[in-house]
């Protein structure tokens, strides 16, 4: 089991959202205390992404924590990726 930690600004697009939208994003990212198996973002980068629906979320893992450092729909994932 894996501890939950929010990066400060991880939100700054999914409080836009609609609330029926924000509800199975916050499921999913629940979820992320017992999900195994996630996707690496890209070989060098400490990053991993699971998808919810057309949203995605990102998150660092270290050992037992993981750090939601963002959460949006995936054009406002593709405007994030490229500032990192």
């Amino acid at each position: 089991m894996f501890e939950l930690v929010f990066a400060q600004g991880w939100d700054c697009y999914f409080y836009k959202m609609d609330k029926s939208v924000q509800k199975p994003i916050m499921k999913k990212i629940q979820q992320l205390k017992f999900l195994g198996k996630t996707r690496h973002l890209e070989h060098g980068l400490p990053f991993f992404v699971v998808e919810a629906g057309q949203y995605r979320i990102c998150f660092e893992e270290w050992s037992n924590k993981r750090v939601i450092v963002f959460a949006g729909s995936h054009k406002q994932y593709e405007k994030w990726y490229k500032t990192i």
